[in-house]
């Protein structure tokens, strides 16, 4: 399992582990897209195309922009 945490946001998610998944896959998986969130993981920014290991914590970080 992957953790994955969506700072500023409280909440909390077990996404399944499974070969090859990416980055990009997690985030969409919590309801993002690569162009509404980074990822860190072991405090780390990690690029969308980055396979991710099981066990690991993912922490979502929402982009935000305005004006």
């Amino acid at each position: 399992m992957i953790k994955v945490r969506v700072l500023g946001r409280g909440i909390e998610k077990e996404v399944e582990w499974r070969k090859g998944i990416t980055v990009a896959d997690i985030l969409r998986e919590v309801g993002f897209n690569t162009e509404s969130a980074i990822a860190r993981i072991d405090g780390r920014v990690v690029l969308e195309d980055e396979k991710v290991e099981d066990g690991v914590t993912v922490e979502v970080i929402p982009v935000v922009s305005g004006g």
